[in-house]
């Protein structure tokens, strides 16, 4: 099963062993390693994946998922 972490100011975390990645035409990524970070933020050189220039480019992002409603 694969996860795909939100973090916090930061790049997407996928992690698992059976995730494909694909462009918008179906062509599939290499993925250099396993987990591996996708860009948030927009600015990375490297996009898809992540460089880490969120760090100092400002982004900021917060998102947390909706807590469960309580019955």
């Amino acid at each position: 099963m694969a996860t795909i972490k939100v973090r916090e100011n930061g790049s997407y975390l996928v992690e698992g062993d059976d995730v494909t990645l694909v462009d918008w035409e179906g062509n599939v990524y290499e993925v250099p390693k396993r987990p591996f970070t996708l860009c948030r933020c927009g600015h990375s050189h490297r996009k898809p994946f992540c460089d880490g220039t969120h760090k100092t480019c400002g982004f900021a992002a917060v998102e947390l998922a909706p807590k469960p409603e309580k019955s």
